[in-house]
């Protein structure tokens, strides 16, 4: 009696589980999202038609702090000496990055004086 010779195993081809890990791929890297993009209103210093009032408002910002006036100061102590410098919260506030400060940095700043009601924030290089 003969016995048949044991079927051929194939192996199961990889082509199609390839395709679908590609296809999958493809649609996150389409959906994500990566960052938000977020935009600063900051007025052109020449486009002001009022001239300048009050006394210097000149905040420099560093890597490692503030400077206002060329006084080292603290976030948390930049509102309170501003506020006795400002006739209106839609006076001009100069801000000027300085000795390389990162954009972080300068953002930062911007965000508070922004949320602390000033209104009108000069950036100069």
């Amino acid at each position: 009696m003969l016995l048949a010779p044991p079927p051929v195993r194939r192996k199961p081809s990889l082509t199609p589980m390839i395709d679908v890990v590609f296809l999958l791929l493809v649609f996150f890297m389409l959906a994500a999202r990566f960052g938000q993009d977020v935009e600063i209103d900051l007025p052109l210093a020449a486009a002001s038609d009022q001239p300048y009032e009050g006394p210097p408002r000149l905040v420099d910002i560093l890597p490692g702090g503030l400077r206002l006036n060329g006084v080292d100061t603290e976030m948390n102590n930049l509102l309170p000496k501003l506020d006795t410098m400002m006739l209106s919260h839609s006076d001009a506030i100069v801000l000027r990055p300085r000795d390389k400060a990162d954009l972080q940095r300068v953002v930062e700043a911007i965000e508070a004086l922004t949320k602390a009601g000033y209104q009108s924030l000069v950036l100069v290089e």
